[in-house]
C-alpha cells in the first residue's frame, strides 16, 4: 500500500493543483440544481475519477489492485461496504469461484460477481443542467487541431452530448477507418449484450474413473494463473489442490493426464502470427502464455499455451501426491466427472481490464465467448460475425463495419466514428446497465492503464478514452467532462499517419480541447 502511495503521490499533488479550478466551476455549476441529479452522478463521477483518486481513495485504497487494475467507480458507488468479484475487491482469501457442477455460477464463500451498476447516467433527453455546447462553438475549437498534418491524410471525428444524444461535431462520421485497438469497445459491448456483467469463465478438471485418464478442460480464461498469488484471477493451483482432494477421496494416486482445447474451433493464430502482442488464443493457458511475470503488454509467449499450463497443473499435482503421465491433448466424455473447478472475475471485470490495459489476449477470448453465446462459431470469423449481430440488435450504426478480430490487431477491421459514440451512447443508457463496465473500464488520463503518461497537464482525471494505434493509425474514443461539466462522448480516427506520437499528441490536444472547452 506504501508503495503505491509514493508511486502516485506526485501525479496526484500535479493534477489537485490543475484539476481544483475544475471542480470549483463545477460545484458553482451544480449549487441551484435540485432535480436531475442522476445526469451528474455520473458526469461527477467522471470528473472526480481522477481528483477523487488524488483524495483518500488513491493514497488509503488505491484505484488499482496488484495487477494494475482500476476499481470500477461502479463498484465503490453501488456497493461500496460489499466485496465484489476480483479487480472489485473481494470478501474472502480465495481468488477463484467454483462449483461443483462444472458451471460458471459463483459459488459460496468465492468472490461475488460485481454489482450491476445503478443508474448513474440519465436517458438520453432527460433534463439537463444547462443547454448542451453548440456545433458552430464546437467545430471552431476542435477544427484546427483536427486539421493537423499529423493526422495523416485522412481523419474523422464525431462528439455527442451524452445527456441528449446530440450530435455537437461530426466530420466524415460515417466513413470507415481501421480502428486499431479501439475495436476494443464494440468488443466489451458485445460481450457485455451477450453474456451478462456477472457471466464467468470455469476452467475444470474431469475423472474419466474407467480409464483413470484426468482431463483439464479449457474454458477460455486467458486469467488463468499459475502464479503463487492469484490476487484476483482463477488459480490453477487451487484447481490442482481441491483436483488432489478429490482424488483422494477415490483413494486415486496416479492418473494419466491430458487437456482439451475443444471450447474453440479454427486456428488458434492470429492473421499477424507469432506475435509478443497476442498468444495463440487457445481455451486453456495460464498467465495469457507469459513467459516472464508481466501483466500486460507485450512479452515473448510460449509456443503452446494449453500444453504449457497443464505441466504446470502436473507439478502442482505432484505438490499434493498426484502422480501424472506427460500430458497431451485429449477431450472429456460425457461420462467424465468433474472433480473440481475454478472461475474467472465476472465479465465486468475482465471487460474493465480488458480496456484499462488495452489487452489483446482478453479481447479476443472475451470475442469467442460472444460467438458461443450468439451461436456462431468460435473462431476468428464466427466471433466478428457474432460482434456485429449483437452491435445489430442494440440498433447501433453498422453501415461498413468490418470485425475481423476482437482485439483491433487486424488491419481489416473498419469502423466509423458514428459506430464508436454510437456505442458509448449506447452504454451511457440507464436502460442498460449491463453495458455499464464499458464505460468504466475505458483508461484514466494521467492515471490508468494505456493513458497513465498521457494528459499529466490539463486534462488528467476527466479524460477517459480508448486508444489505438497501429503502424500508420492513431485512434481514440471515450467520454470527457467539460468545463462548464458538460458529459460528452468523442471519438477521433486519423489513418496515413507518419509520425505515431505526433499524431498522438495532436489527438491529445483535441481531447484536451474538450475537457476545457466553455463552448455554448
Amino acid at each position: 500500500m506504501a508503495r503505491v502511495a509514493d508511486a502516485v503521490r506526485p501525479r496526484l499533488t500535479r493534477v489537485v493543483a490543475v484539476a481544483r479550478p475544475r471542480v470549483t466551476r463545477l460545484t458553482r455549476a451544480l449549487k441551484p440544481q435540485v432535480k436531475g441529479a442522476a445526469t451528474w452522478q455520473y458526469t461527477t463521477g467522471a470528473t472526480v475519477v481522477g481528483l477523487a483518486l488524488t483524495a483518500g481513495a488513491v493514497t488509503v485504497a488505491g484505484p488499482w489492485d496488484s495487477s494494475g487494475q482500476r476499481t470500477s467507480e461502479r463498484a465503490r458507488a453501488v456497493a461500496a461496504e460489499q466485496a465484489g468479484g476480483a479487480d472489485h475487491g473481494r470478501n474472502s482469501g480465495t481468488s477463484d469461484s467454483s462449483n461443483s457442477s462444472g458451471g460458471s455460477d459463483t459459488a459460496a464463500g468465492a468472490p461475488r460477481p460485481a454489482p450491476s451498476a445503478a443508474s448513474v447516467l440519465t436517458g438520453l433527453g432527460a433534463e439537463t443542467v444547462r443547454s448542451a455546447p453548440n456545433g458552430p462553438s464546437l467545430t471552431e475549437v476542435l477544427g484546427p487541431l483536427l486539421g493537423d498534418p499529423a493526422l495523416g491524410a485522412r481523419r474523422a471525428a464525431s462528439v455527442v452530448d451524452l445527456g441528449t444524444g446530440k450530435r455537437l461535431h461530426g466530420s466524415a462520421t460515417g466513413e470507415t477507418f481501421i480502428p486499431a485497438s479501439t475495436t476494443k469497445l464494440p468488443t466489451a459491448v458485445a460481450a457485455l449484450a451477450a453474456l451478462g456483467p456477472d457471466h464467468r469463465l470455469t476452467t475444470r478438471a474431469a475423472y474419466e474413473p474407467d480409464t483413470g485418464e484426468l482431463v483439464l478442460v479449457g474454458g477460455g480464461d486467458p486469467t488463468l494463473t499459475a502464479r503463487e498469488d492469484a490476487a484476483g484471477p482463477a488459480s490453477l493451483r487451487t484447481l490442482a489442490a481441491r483436483t488432489a482432494a478429490a482424488l483422494a477421496e477415490r483413494d486415486v494416486r496416479q492418473v494419466t493426464l491430458s487437456y482439451d482445447t475443444t471450447l474453440y474451433a479454427g486456428t488458434d493464430l492470429h492473421t499477424i502470427g507469432v506475435n509478443d502482442n497476442l498468444a495463440r488464443v487457445t481455451p486453456l493457458m495460464a498467465d495469457e502464455g507469459r513467459t516472464d511475470d508481466s501483466t500486460r503488454g507485450p512479452v515473448l509467449r510460449v509456443p503452446d499455451p494449453a500444453a504449457e499450463a497443464t505441466r504446470a497443473f502436473a507439478g502442482f499435482l505432484e505438490d499434493h501426491g498426484i502422480e501424472s503421465t506427460a500430458p497431451g491433448p485429449s477431450k472429456a466424455t460425457g461420462r467424465a466427472e468433474t472433480l473440481a473447478t475454478v472461475s474467472s472475475p465476472p465479465v465486468s471485470a475482465l471487460v474493465e481490464r480488458m480496456l484499462t490495459n488495452s489487452d489483446n489476449d482478453l479481447s479476443e477470448h472475451l470475442a469467442r465467448h460472444t460467438a458461443i453465446a450468439s451461436g456462431e462459431r468460435p473462431d476468428f470469423d464466427g466471433a466478428g460475425r457474432a460482434i456485429h449481430a449483437r452491435l445489430e440488435k442494440l440498433g447501433l450504426p453498422l453501415d461498413g463495419a468490418v470485425f475481423k478480430d476482437g482485439s483491433g490487431l487486424s488491419r481489416d477491421n473498419r469502423l466509423s466514428a458514428d459506430l464508436l459514440t454510437a456505442l458509448l451512447v449506447t452504454a451511457a443508457d440507464p436502460a442498460r446497465p449491463e453495458l455499464r463496465p464499458a464505460l468504466t473500464g475505458l483508461p484514466v488520463a494521467g492515471f490508468t492503464g494505456t493513458l497513465t503518461s498521457r494528459y499529466t497537464d490539463g486534462a488528467a482525471g476527466v479524460v477517459r478514452a480508448k486508444t489505438g494505434t497501429l503502424t500508420g493509425v492513431n485512434t481514440l474514443a471515450g467520454t470527457v467532462v467539460t468545463a462548464d461539466g458538460r458529459l460528452l462522448a468523442f471519438a477521433f480516427l486519423s489513418s496515413e499517419t507518419v509520425d505515431p506520437y505526433a499524431a498522438q499528441a495532436a489527438l491529445d490536444r483535441a481531447a484536451t480541447a474538450l475537457a476545457g472547452c466553455g463552448c455554448g
